[in-house]
């Protein structure tokens, strides 16, 4: 039997999903306005799905099904993402300053793929259990759906930059870290809850950039999963 590449594989593991409406519930006390920010760069998910776009004439072919797929689940979470923020309402300063920073994003001279793999693996991947952590029911259910996809995308954009020998400049990264930095900012040292802690946050990022893993984050995996019964039925998503 032929063994399947690790694209078809990865491709394998996706399942759809379809965002819904949530209503809006209570957000963790001292998170707030930090969630609005995190929401707000909501603006860097279709830009992602573009940068993957654009560098489809030069990835491997194997890889193009995925990473077409890849797209159209940015697509999605950014209607998941929109929905939230109808929710919950949205912080007009906070809105501005994201659509600044995607245009540093888009205007970055890297590879596309690379600041990709960077927005996803070292911004997103701080961003979903930060919201899994602070968020209301809905907010946790949207960061859980998107954390499935995400893994995918991460570990596809990682395997593509390899075979191209792509790999982030310093000029990425201080990109990255004045985009984290600017989103975690109005945390402070909270010694009582890790979750509220700035530089927990801003370590996280910095072990998913430079050891594409962050172990102080292993609770996620069976983290705050709302129960069903935590929910209005128009927060769940349906899934196919």
């Amino acid at each position: 039997m032929m063994r399947k590449h690790p694209y078809q594989k990865l491709l394998d593991r996706k399942r759809t999903w379809s965002p819904v409406q949530t209503t809006a519930g209570e957000l963790k006390h001292g998170a707030e306005e930090t969630i609005y920010r995190a929401l707000a760069l909501r603006h860097l998910e279709l830009p992602v799905g573009e940068f993957i776009e654009d560098a489809l004439s030069e990835v491997p072919e194997l890889s193009r099904d995925l990473l077409r797929s890849n797209v159209k689940d940015e697509e999605n979470h950014d209607l998941a993402l929109g929905y939230v923020a109808k929710a919950l309402g949205v912080d007009p300063k906070s809105e501005a300053e994201a659509l600044r920073l995607r245009a540093a994003w888009e205007a970055h001279p890297d590879h596309t793929i690379c600041k990709a793999l960077v927005a996803e693996r070292a911004i997103f991947f701080v961003l979903l259990p930060f919201f899994r952590f602070s968020g209301d029911a809905g907010l946790r259910t949207v960061s859980a759906d998107i954390s499935r996809d995400e893994q995918i995308h991460v570990a596809a954009n990682s395997l593509v930059c390899h075979e191209l020998g792509f790999s982030p400049s310093q000029s990425l990264d201080k990109l990255r870290k004045a985009t984290i930095n600017w989103v975690l900012e109005p945390l402070g040292i909270n010694t009582t809850d890790k979750y509220l802690d700035k530089k927990f946050w801003l370590d996280t990022s910095d072990r998913l950039m430079y050891e594409g893993k962050a172990p102080e984050l292993s609770a996620t995996k069976a983290s705050r999963m709302p129960a069903f019964f935590e929910h209005n039925n128009v927060n769940l998503p349906q899934y196919a």
